[in-house]
């Protein structure tokens, strides 16, 4: 059941660099967390690697609104650090799946 005063926007991204890139597409997202620390509405942007394939990195996120989400890519910074990851990315981007967080642990 709904708690529709706890409601989030959440977005679960993957991310695959070209072979043997993981770790330095890793550390461009690592930078984009510490922006992210004072972005309005951000309440969790977690980067982590693939077991499975070292050159994929897994990005979890929860927002107040997609609006939020959406408005913490024009912070001074981030659109530095995409134009960095895009070149070691092995293709174009996955579209992450979108969905509705509606509570947990470690969520404020």
């Amino acid at each position: 059941m709904q708690n529709p005063e706890y409601t989030k926007y959440g977005l679960h991204g993957k991310l695959t660099a070209q072979q043997g890139k993981g770790d330095e597409l890793a550390a461009i997202l690592l930078q984009a967390s510490e922006l992210l620390k004072t972005a309005k509405g951000c309440h969790l942007y977690v980067i982590s690697k693939d077991h499975q394939n070292a050159d994929t990195v897994w990005i979890y996120e929860v927002w107040d609104s997609k609006e939020d989400h959406d408005n913490s890519l024009q912070l001074t910074g981030v659109r530095e650090l995409i134009g960095k990851a895009i070149p070691i990315l092995a293709g174009q981007p996955e579209k992450g799946v979108e969905f509705t967080v509606l509570g947990g642990t470690g969520l404020n």
